[in-house]
């Protein structure tokens, strides 16, 4: 399943409401923690392409090969392929910064993160296990594993 994004910020809500009702499809419903952790993980990312490329982006949402959507924990893929060939860069955002947690808060939500080369552009992705492991825990849905972030220090705002 995929969405073509354009670089204009308002995508970043359809994509959004896209992911939920592709969730639905398979089978997660909108209420269930690990959608709302996957709708955050879809803004994260479509946000950044949209803002940091100024280019068009394609959204995809998948079950890996092996699992069916009946599967009882599934592991849904969200993946942001863009044209712009700069990598990532997870930032270290001061207090009073407004962006720049984008990348930390996928390294907290997402069971498995990384990038690679993409044509002329990049792809950025992020697994997200279902389950009960997430359900019910805060910790968990917040992060909880180790963590490229483990010495920041998040303040609450």
């Amino acid at each position: 399943m995929q969405l073509e994004i354009r670089p204009d910020p308002a995508e970043v809500g359809r994509a959004r409401k896209w992911a939920r009702s592709r969730l639905d499809g398979l089978g997660i419903a909108a209420d269930e923690p690990v959608a709302e952790t996957l709708v955050l993980l879809v803004s994260e990312l479509v946000t950044n392409a949209v803002v940091h490329t100024g280019r068009p982006a394609v959204l995809r949402l998948s079950l890996p090969a092996a699992q069916a959507p009946a599967a009882p924990s599934p592991t849904v893929r969200v993946e942001v392929t863009d044209t712009c060939s700069r990598a990532p860069v997870p930032r270290c955002a001061g207090s009073d910064a407004t962006g720049g947690r984008g990348l930390a808060l996928v390294d907290c939500l997402a069971d498995r993160w990384g990038w690679s080369r993409e044509g002329a552009g990049k792809s950025i992705w992020c697994e997200v296990d279902g389950g009960a492991r997430r359900e019910g825990s805060a910790a968990v849905a917040y992060g909880g594993g180790p963590s490229a972030y483990e010495d920041f220090a998040f303040e609450a705002v």
